[in-house]
């Protein structure tokens, strides 16, 4: 932070996708909005040093990429349209451009975007690649990261999604009501990656992304109150409580990263878990369990637990069957793998990760490591762990990850 005196990366975190949906709301146009943003930006990074950090640095920034943008717009204004597009620019309250049938529907900005960018004709990996692309800010290779693939396919991957929007005017059509429950899947998928990502950051110097988690909270109550009657719905909102109230306990004094196991979970959010469990015994007086409603039921248990020793690991295995028959990912596989561990030993949790293809992912090696480490098999755990290592761009996990290291 120390490079940043400004706070321009910690801005760029917290404001970006609302200056962006914004954007693409005034706009129309994804593609330019996101330029115009970094524009903004860029120029805040050369100005603030010399003019001082102004009062709403949020509203400067979406206010100097609208200015951008209506540049650009005037620079290109070959054709007619064109200039009635500028044109609405200087109007603080333009006709809505093209089609965006009822905005009413999906009234706040970046819930819109989302809502936009998970348009059926996009595939959903691209969908939800897009979304985070947008309202977060992630760089490719975060997104890559989160999605298990290499950069340059992801890269592909969005680069197709923003031409086919823009070629289709895709951006200026906003979803009618009756459109919605269809798009409902991954506008969760997204609420979820944009929570996990708040939750242990990709890359960086910090475990956790508060504003990210704190967005994602939102966004899912929003969808609650658009959709009340959709199960899976309130099941990511009763997850990401759950979830979010354990936050407090997972990192150290020096911001160091705590296990489950050894969380103080006198600092838990109780009032956050309290709102969770009601959320979840609403969703199975419903009886229409999806993967949501599942996982929140699992860190239900968790919730319930004084102490580590008191988990019912039981009852997780179990729920994670059920998560695997829902939802059957490698991901899920690994996460029960945990379980198992508790349950049935570490031997058994080997069986089942040597079942588990996920080369590249961090925690599948850390994971085999701890079963190893319990075996008292300490030179294979500490291969485990370097390779682990070499796979871990957050600092903090990698820090957490050394220490485990039993050689010198």
């Amino acid at each position: 932070m120390s490079a940043d005196p400004h706070g321009l990366a910690a801005l760029h975190r917290r404001e970006v996708g609302r200056c962006t949906a914004t954007l693409v709301r005034v706009l129309g146009d994804v593609d330019l909005a996101e330029d115009a943003v970094a524009e903004a930006f860029a120029i805040a990074a050369e100005r603030w040093p010399r003019d001082g950090i102004p009062p709403n640095p949020g509203g400067w920034i979406t206010t100097t990429a609208r200015n951008r943008a209506l540049d650009r717009l005037r620079r290109e204004s070959i054709r007619d349209a064109r200039e009635r597009e500028a044109a609405a620019l200087v109007d603080p309250s333009p006709p809505p451009p093209l089609d965006l049938g009822d905005l009413d529907v999906v009234p706040d900005d970046q819930l819109r975007l989302i809502f936009l960018c998970c348009h059926p004709a996009l595939g959903a990996d691209a969908q939800v690649a897009l979304t985070l692309r947008l309202l977060c800010g992630l760089t490719t290779e975060e997104i890559a990261r989160a999605f298990l693939v290499p950069a340059p396919t992801m890269g592909q991957r969005l680069s197709r999604a923003k031409r086919k929007i823009r070629d289709t005017h895709m951006a200026y059509r906003i979803p009618t009501a009756d459109q919605l429950p269809a798009r409902l899947e991954p506008v969760l998928a997204t609420i979820y990656l944009v929570f996990t990502e708040g939750h242990t950051a990709t890359a960086g110097d910090d475990l956790l992304r508060p504003t990210l988690t704190a967005e994602a909270i939102r966004l899912g109550r929003l969808v609650v109150e658009l959709l009340p009657d959709q199960p899976e719905a309130v099941g990511l909102v009763a997850l990401l409580l759950l979830t979010d109230a354990r936050s407090p306990a997972r990192t150290g004094p020096d911001g160091e990263l705590v296990r489950l196991a050894d969380q103080d979970r006198t600092r838990w959010d109780h009032e956050l878990i309290a709102e969770g469990h009601e959320l979840v015994r609403w969703c199975l007086a419903r009886n229409a369990p999806g993967p949501y409603q599942v996982q929140a039921a699992i860190a239900a248990v968790h919730a319930d637990a004084p102490t580590a020793a008191d988990t019912d690991w039981a009852q997780v295995v179990a729920l994670y069957d059920h998560l695997l028959a829902l939802r059957p990912n490698a991901i899920v596989a690994l996460n029960r793998a945990v379980a198992v561990m508790e349950l049935d030993g570490p031997a058994a949790a080997l069986d089942v990760l040597e079942t588990i293809d996920l080369p590249t992912y961090h925690l599948l090696w850390a994971t085999r490591a701890e079963a190893l480490r319990r075996l008292d098999r300490h030179v294979e755990a500490d291969a485990a762990l370097e390779r682990a290592l070499a796979l871990t761009s957050n600092a903090v996990e990698r820090d957490h990850l050394e220490g485990r290291l039993t050689r010198p």
